[in-house]
Order: C-alpha cells, then structure tokens, then sequence
C-alpha cells in the first residue's frame, strides 16, 4: 500500500507539470494583451513597454515556464498583475471559503441522494421508483446557473427568508449549498439505485433470505454495506471537481471564493492568478483521488487483497519450488532402494 501511495504522488509531477503547460500555450495563444489592461486606454507607447518589460511578458515562452514552475515549487506563483499582492497569499485567504461550499454541499447531496436512491431500489418499478426516478431526472437536466438565480428569486428576492449575496450570517450558505448540491445528489441517487439493485439480486443476498434472516438485517447488513462501495468512490470525486467547479455558485452569491477569484483572472487576463489557482485546484484533485483510492482500497477486501497478492504468489512459489525439490530427492532416493533390491 505504502509503495502504491509514493508511486501515485510521483505520478502527480508529470501530470501537473503537463496541466501548466496547457494552460500557458492557451494563454498565449488567446488573443488579449493584459499589459493594455494594466497601463490603462491613456497610457502612452513607451508606458505600455514599460509595462511589458516589468510584467516579463516578453520573456521567451520557456523560461516562463520554467520560471514559474521553480517559484511554485517555493509555494510562490506570482504577483498579481492588477492588485499586486501575492498570488498564495490570496489563493490562501479564499481557499476556506471553497472548501466549506464544496464539503457542505456534498454532505446534503449525500444526506439526500442516498434515501432516494435506496428506496427507488427497493421499490422497483412501483410508484416510489418512478417518482425517485422523476426527482433525478429533473436535478440533472436542470441547467445549475438558472437554478442558482430561481432560488435568489424565490426565497431571497420574493419571500426574503435568505439574503441575497454574501455570507456574513449562516443563512448565506443555504442557497450556495442547495444550488451546488442539487446535480451532485441526483447522481448520488442514480447511482445508490443502480448499486442497491445488482446487489440485490446477488446469490448471498437470495441465500441469507432463504436462510430467514430479518429483511430489515438483510437490507443494511448486506445490502447497503455493498452496495455503497462505488456510492463512497462517486462522492469523493464529487468533492473534487466540486473545488474547481463552485465558480457558478459563488459568482451569483458573491462568495469570495477561488471560484470568483479565478473569473475575475480571466477576465482581467492576469496571467499569475490564473496559472496559481489552476496548479492548486489541479494538486487538490489529485490528492483528493489519491485519497479515494486508499479509502476504497480499505472499505473493499477484493481491492485491498491485491496489494497484498504479490507477497502471497511470491510465498507460495518459494514453499512450492522447495517442495519439488523435497519430492525429486525423495523420489531418487526411493529408485536407489529399488535398484538395490532388485540387485539382490
């Protein structure tokens, strides 16, 4: 396990170093020049060199790359072209507030995709499952945006119960939350659904019936601890691509997340910000992946069993070889015996 783990955070090097390559030739080749932003529509001709030349826009596109990548590996990616202060500094400041969004987002997709799902399976093809079905349907074809302004329009413009933008009170939260939780738990719930019925119908499943044991044991001792398995590898990716992806949330709530701090980057073109919150967001991700994986590797013992199985076929031929060996002498010494007697 400890050998699988160091070889997955290697792996993550190469991989981030091709993301911030990506990421530069795209901004390069996106037509826009963020020195005419900084200098300002009055800045003269020499002003706006001058701003080239401070802003290392001209370097050559290599030592760019390079440049950036030895500052990353000291935790520094830059100053940012339009407030000046460090890139860290504020992607640290704002990363807290993603993270709550994300964390509390995924708990109510689960708190309410997990239900949903296991009584659509357990009720196939009656009533529940079809309005299950309905519910899911609905939260995944909604567009996440449209959804996000229908709730500032119904309960903070129209009943008023929460605010409008900002967090400054727990009730800011709610929206967000509800808006970024709402495709997370129709996947949940499809997925709960797909996982609980082919368990279900499993041989272990059929006999523990056969042998009458309690429906109620039989649905959360076997089925429900099976069942989740691929439910746990699904939420754990959600949280992931939830850090990256709450842009939509957090710009219409005004959360000061990386999210809003990533769009005003674009649209600023400020090249330090854009390329620090890509590395970060993409390092989490990774980590957040990596963890899923030994996470699952402990919950299922067929997963955990093949870090393990090199070991065992590496015994197991040691004590088979030197067994053959045992048995090749003992068979020549048994056709000396006969030989012997057969002299005699």
């Amino acid at each position: 396990m400890i050998k699988y783990i160091v070889k997955r955070l290697l792996l993550m090097i190469p991989i981030l170093l091709c993301i911030i390559l990506i990421v530069m030739i795209l901004l390069e080749i996106t037509p826009g020049d963020p020195a005419r932003i900084v200098a300002g529509t009055t800045a003269t001709e020499e002003e706006y060199l001058k701003v080239r030349e401070d802003l290392k826009l001209d370097d050559p596109f290599l030592k760019k790359y390079f440049d950036f990548i030895v500052g990353a590996v000291q935790l520094d990616f830059g100053t940012s072209f339009i407030t000046k202060t460090d890139v860290f500094d504020d992607i640290m400041v704002r990363f807290p507030y993603t993270v709550i969004l994300a964390f509390a987002s995924c708990i109510l997709a689960v708190l309410l995709g997990l239900p949903l799902g296991i009584v659509a399976a357990t009720n196939q093809n009656t009533w529940k499952d079809y309005i299950a079905i309905f519910i899911s349907l609905i939260c995944s074809s909604m567009p996440a945006f449209w959804f996000a302004l229908m709730l500032v329009q119904w309960f903070a413009v129209k009943i008023q119960i929460f605010p409008v933008s900002g967090i400054d009170s727990w009730l800011g939260w709610v929206l967000p939350v509800i808006s970024q939780a709402l495709g997370f738990m129709a996947s949940i719930a499809r997925l709960t659904r797909s996982s609980t019925l082919e368990v279900i119908r499993a041989d272990y499943i059929t006999t523990a019936r056969a042998k009458g044991v309690p429906e109620r044991s039989v649905l959360y001792r076997h089925v429900l601890k099976n069942s989740l398995i691929p439910v746990v590898t699904s939420v754990g990716s959600m949280f992931g691509m939830s850090l990256g992806g709450a842009m939509i949330a957090e710009t219409i709530f005004s959360v000061p997340g990386l999210g809003t701090y990533t769009l005003v980057g674009l649209t600023n073109r400020d090249y330090p910000v854009i390329k620090g919150t890509v590395l970060w967001l993409s390092l989490l991700f990774s980590v957040v992946i990596l963890l899923i994986d030994v996470v699952y590797a402990f919950i299922d013992p067929r997963i955990r069993s093949q870090y393990v199985k090199g070991k065992k076929s590496k015994k197991s031929t040691d004590s088979d070889g030197t067994g053959s060996d045992d048995a090749g002498s003992d068979g020549a010494d048994s056709n000396s015996e006969n030989l012997v007697a057969g002299e005699a």
